[in-house]
C-alpha cells in the first residue's frame, strides 16, 4: 500500500513537468511563429532566386571480350582457312568500371570536354562550354549575394593573389608548355571545378552498368554535354583497351610493307633475269637464276608470313574494342531537376519552426540558471 502512495507523486511531478513545457511554449509561441515566418520568406526567397538547371542522363553497359578470342564462328573458320590461329590470341588489358570516375576527372578529359559546343538561348552560334562559363553567363541574383557575403573573403584573397602573380603565371605556363607536362591555368582550375560539380557517374557492380549524368543551366546544353563525356568516355576506354593490339598493328604493317618491296624487287629481278636469259643454258646462267629462285622463295615465305600476321593483328583490334550497349541513350529533360521550390520552402520552414521552439526553451533555461545563480549568491 505504501508503494502505491511512492509511485503517485512520481506520476504527477512528470504531468507537471510535461504541462509546465507546454506552458513555456505556448507563452512563447510569438516567437515560435515570427522564427517560422522569418524563415518561410527566406526559403521563399532562395527558392524564387535560385538558377534553374537541367539534367541529362544516359546508361550503358561496358562489354569486352577476356581471356582471349572469343571470335563467333564463321569468323573463326575464315581464319583458319587463311591460315591464321586465333586460339593463341590473348585480349589487352581492360579498365574496371570502378575506375571510370578516375578517368573523368582526369585533366586531360576535363580540357577535352570544356571544348563541348553548347547550343544556348540568345546565342547565334555554339559556344564551348569554357567560353559560356568565362564570358556569357552572369551569376543571379543569390549567387551575387552568396559571393559578396560568405564568399567574399575569398573574393578578396583571389584578387589580391592575381594581382601579386600579375603576368609572371601566364609567363610561367607558357615556358612549361614546351615540356611534356600537363598544366592548368586558373581559369581552367575554375571550370574544372564547374565540372566536377555538374558530371557525375555511378557505377553499378551487381547489375553492371554505368550511370552518366550532367547538369546545365539550359535543357539542350546538359543534353549536349552528357552526350560529349559518353563519347569521350568510350574513346578513352577504348583506347586503352586496344592500344597494345595497336601498336602491334602498326609495327607489323610497317614490317609487312619492308617486305613487300622487298619481294617485288626481287620478284622483279628474276622476271627480267628469265626474259634475258630465255634461250641462255650456260651453268653461271643457271646458278645466278636458281639464286634468284632461292631469294624470290624466301622473300616469298616472309611476304606470305607477314601478311597472315598482318590479317591476325587487325583481327585481334576489331576482338580487342569494347562494345557499349546504351540501355538509355541521352535525351534532352523536359522538365528542370533544381530548384524544388516546394521542398525548398517546406524544408526551411520546418527549419524555421525548430529554430524556434529551440529559441524558447534556451530562454527558459537560460532564465532558471539565472535565477539558480542569484539564489547561490544570496547566499
Amino acid at each position: 500500500m505504501q508503494e502505491n502512495n511512492n509511485n503517485i507523486p512520481a506520476h504527477t511531478d512528470d504531468e507537471i513537468d510535461l504541462i509546465a513545457l507546454a506552458k513555456t511554449l505556448w507563452n512563447g509561441r510569438k516567437t515560435v511563429i515570427r522564427t517560422t515566418l522569418i524563415f518561410m520568406v527566406l526559403g521563399l526567397f532562395i527558392a524564387i532566386f535560385s538558377a534553374k538547371e537541367y539534367t541529362a542522363s544516359t546508361t550503358m553497359v561496358p562489354q569486352s571480350s577476356e581471356g582471349g578470342s572469343k571470335l563467333g564462328g564463321s569468323l573463326g573458320g575464315l581464319a583458319a582457312m587463311a591460315g591464321i590461329n586465333l586460339g593463341s590470341m590473348s585480349g589487352g588489358s581492360t579498365i574496371p568500371p570502378t575506375l571510370y570516375p578516375k578517368i573523368i576527372n582526369s585533366i586531360p578529359f576535363q580540357k577535352e570536354l570544356m571544348q563541348t559546343p553548347l547550343s544556348i538561348e540568345g546565342q547565334e552560334k555554339q559556344v564551348t562550354f569554357a567560353d559560356y562559363y568565362l564570358e556569357i553567363k552572369k551569376p543571379n541574383l543569390l549567387g551575387y549575394i552568396k559571393r559578396y557575403t560568405i564568399g567574399l573573403p575569398g573574393v578578396i584573397i583571389g584578387a589580391t593573389i592575381k594581382a601579386i602573380k600579375g603576368e609572371r603565371t601566364d609567363a610561367m605556363l607558357a615556358s612549361q608548355s614546351n615540356d611534356q607536362l600537363l598544366s592548368i591555368t586558373e581559369d581552367e582550375k575554375q571550370l574544372i571545378s564547374i565540372l566536377s560539380a555538374q558530371l557525375s557517374l555511378e557505377v553499378n557492380d551487381k547489375d553492371g552498368y554505368v550511370s552518366l549524368s550532367a547538369r546545365m543551366p539550359e535543357a539542350k546544353a546538359a543534353a549536349q554535354l552528357a552526350q560529349k563525356a559518353q563519347e569521350l568516355l568510350q574513346q578513352a576506354i577504348t583506347d586503352f583497351k586496344i592500344q597494345k593490339a595497336k601498336d602491334q598493328l602498326v609495327f607489323v604493317e610497317e614490317r609487312f610493307a619492308e617486305k613487300e618491296a622487298v619481294f617485288n624487287e626481287v620478284q622483279e629481278k628474276l622476271a627480267r633475269f628469265r626474259d634475258q636469259n630465255r634461250n641462255v643454258s650456260t651453268a653461271v646462267a643457271q646458278t645466278q637464276l636458281e639464286r634468284l629462285q632461292s631469294d624470290f622463295s624466301m622473300a616469298s615465305s616472309v611476304y606470305t608470313e607477314l601478311a597472315k600476321q598482318l590479317e591476325t593483328q587487325k583481327i585481334q583490334v576489331k576482338e580487342d574494342t569494347p562494345v557499349f550497349t546504351i540501355i538509355e541513350p541521352v535525351s534532352v529533360p523536359i522538365e528542370k531537376s533544381k530548384p524544388q521550390r516546394p521542398m525548398i520552402l517546406v524544408i526551411w520552414t520546418f527549419l524555421g519552426g525548430i529554430v524556434g521552439v529551440g529559441m524558447v526553451f534556451g530562454k527558459e533555461f537560460l532564465g532558471s540558471i539565472k535565477e539558480q545563480w542569484r539564489k547561490k549568491d544570496s547566499f
